[in-house]
C-alpha cells in the first residue's frame, strides 16, 4: 500500500485549517461560466399509497472514515486502470473474504465514458474484489436512457461479468417481491421509493461513478446521483411512474439525496480521467480532467467533483454558491450521509503531480 502522506517534498495529508484553506484559495481563480439546462420529463401517473419506513440493514458493511472527518484518495492520471489500483491502495483496505459484494456502475446509456462507466474502470474494481474471495459478486442497474440488458450487451459488461464469476441483474426484469418500499422522515418523495431487496442486504456496496454534469435538472451526476439507477422506473403489475415523479418535482435534486438513505457503499471510485463539464448525461462538453477519485463518503466526493468541474470551467448552476449549498449535497449533509463542511476532507495522494493538483481543488473547495 502507499504511504498515504507524499514522499516527494509534501506534508503529510492531514484536514487543512479553514485559514490554510482560505490562503490558498486567494490565488486560485475561477472563471465564470453560464449555462442553461433543459428539462425532459414526462408527466406523473397515478399517485400509490405510501408504504411502511424501511431502514438499513446493521449487518451492511461500511469503511468510515474517522468521526467528523473523510478521506479522499485523489490520484492524477490518464490511466484509468492504474488510477483505481492506485487510489483503492491509497484507502484503508475493506475486509471483501466471505462478503456478498454488489457493484453498482452507471450504464444509465451506452454512451462511451463519461457517458457510461469505461471498461477499464469495470475490469480493474471486478478483478479487486473477485480476488478477495467474495461469497458472491454481482453487477447490477438500470438504464435511463437505453433498454438495460442491451447497454450491458453494448458495453461489455456482461462478458466482464462472466470473466470474473459476477452475476449480471438488470433491475428493471426483476419480479415486483424483489423490491422494498423506502420512505424517508420528512421526505420529498410522495410515497416512499422502490429499492432493491438485495442491494439492502448485501453486505458491501462498490460504487461505480463518472464525473459530469446533468442537463435534466440533476445539475451533477456523481456519486449521489449514481444511486437514482437503483430505484425502479416502474414496480411490476403497477403503472406508477417513479422517474417521472423524480424528474417532474421541483424537489429533484432532494430526492436524489434522500435515495441514498435506502444504503451506504463501502467503496466509490470515480472515473475523472474525461468529464462532461457541460451537457450530460450521455454527452457532452468533453474535457482531460485525468483524475480518479476514491473513498466512502458520498458527500466528500460529490464536494471534490464538483470543485473539478468548477476547476474546468462548467454550468452557472454548478458554479454558483458554496458547494455545501448544492442542494444534492445540502440535503444530504442533513440526512447525515456524510461530512458537513470542506474543512472535514482529507485529499489523500501518491505522487508529487497529484499533490499539486489536490492543493488547486483544495483552494477551491474552501473558496466557495
Amino acid at each position: 500500500m502507499r504511504n498515504q502522506s507524499v514522499s516527494t517534498g509534501r506534508q503529510p495529508a492531514t484536514p487543512m485549517s479553514r485559514r490554510r484553506f482560505v490562503a490558498r484559495a486567494a490565488t486560485i481563480g475561477v472563471a465564470g461560466m453560464t449555462s442553461s439546462l433543459l428539462a425532459a420529463c414526462s408527466r406523473l401517473g397515478p399517485v400509490r399509497p405510501a408504504a411502511a419506513p424501511a431502514t438499513l440493514p446493521a449487518e451492511q458493511t461500511v469503511a468510515p472514515p474517522a468521526a467528523g472527518s473523510a478521506q479522499v484518495a485523489f490520484v492524477k492520471t490518464s490511466d484509468r486502470a492504474d488510477g483505481v489500483r492506485r487510489a483503492l491502495e491509497l484507502l484503508a483496505p475493506i475486509d471483501l473474504a466471505g462478503k456478498r459484494i454488489v457493484v453498482k456502475p452507471n450504464f444509465n446509456s451506452a454512451d462511451p465514458a463519461p457517458g457510461s462507466t469505461h471498461p477499464d474502470v469495470l475490469r480493474t474494481l471486478l478483478a479487486h474484489l473477485a480476488a478477495a474471495g467474495p461469497a458472491s459478486l454481482t453487477l447490477a442497474d438500470r438504464s435511463g436512457m437505453g433498454d438495460t440488458r442491451r447497454v450491458m450487451e453494448i458495453i461489455g459488461a456482461d462478458n466482464l461479468a462472466k470473466e470474473y464469476g459476477c452475476e449480471c441483474i438488470v433491475l428493471d426484469e426483476l419480479d415486483a417481491d424483489a423490491w422494498e418500499m423506502v420512505t424517508v422522515a420528512g421526505g420529498h418523495w410522495q410515497q416512499g421509493f422502490p429499492f432493491p431487496r438485495f442491494v439492502r442486504e448485501a453486505d458491501v456496496v462498490v460504487q461505480a461513478c463518472c464525473l459530469k454534469t446533468h442537463r435534466y435538472g440533476g445539475h451533477f451526476t456523481l456519486s449521489l446521483k449514481n444511486s437514482v439507477g437503483l430505484v425502479a422506473k416502474y414496480l411490476p403489475g403497477d403503472g406508477y411512474n417513479y422517474m417521472s415523479e423524480l424528474h417532474n418535482s421541483r424537489h429533484q435534486r432532494t430526492l436524489i439525496a434522500e435515495i441514498n438513505t435506502a444504503y451506504a457503499p463501502a467503496l466509490v471510485v470515480i472515473d475523472g480521467v474525461e468529464a462532461f463539464v457541460r451537457g450530460g448525461p450521455a454527452s457532452g462538453e468533453r474535457v482531460a480532467a485525468n483524475v480518479v477519485l476514491a473513498g466512502s463518503d458520498r458527500v466528500a466526493l460529490d464536494a471534490v467533483g464538483v470543485a473539478l468541474l468548477r476547476y474546468f470551467g462548467t454550468t452557472a448552476e454548478v458554479s454558483q454558491g458554496p458547494i455545501f449549498g448544492q442542494e444534492q449535497i445540502a440535503r444530504a449533509v442533513e440526512l447525515g450521509l456524510g461530512v458537513s463542511s470542506p474543512q472535514q476532507i482529507t485529499l489523500v495522494t501518491d505522487d508529487t503531480a497529484s499533490a499539486a493538483f489536490a492543493s488547486e481543488i483544495e483552494g477551491i473547495l474552501a473558496a466557495a
